[in-house]
């Protein structure tokens, strides 16, 4: 009897783990402490993420083409869970899925070369690193 209680534990514990954990999917962004701007986000990689100042909070992205080159969007991994809360998916121009933070795209910097780097915080007044 005692046997079939461990696997009764077992099994509820392996319910109880995110989807995420399971498929050791990264979950898609992570807090880092950034010298110059505190607390900042990156994504599954370590790599600093940014917003864009020309998207609005309607779920579309103004960066395609050679823009999406020099700023990539960050794409959710195959098989990631559907985000909730603060992050969400948009669908992009192409149709592809992108994460954003409070309404507003997530983009790297093609320049940063290693995480934590912000080189590309206000590059133009226009992109900034995203802080939680």
């Amino acid at each position: 009897m005692r046997a079939s209680r461990g696997v009764i534990v077992v099994l509820t514990l392996l319910v109880a783990v995110p989807a995420w954990a399971q498929e050791s999917i990264p979950p898609p962004l992570k807090a880092a402490k950034s010298a110059e701007h505190g607390t900042i986000l990156t994504g599954p990689n370590g790599m600093t993420v940014y917003t864009f100042v020309a998207d609005k909070r309607d779920g579309r992205s103004q960066c395609n083409g050679a823009c999406a080159r020099k700023w990539p969007p960050l794409t959710p991994a195959a098989g990631a869970p559907v985000p909730a809360g603060a992050l969400s998916l948009i669908t992009r121009d192409d149709g592809t899925s992108q994460y954003a933070w409070k309404g507003k795209p997530l983009y790297y910097y093609a320049d940063d070369t290693k995480p934590g780097e912000t080189a590309g915080h206000n590059l133009g007044k226009a992109w900034f690193v995203v802080q939680p």
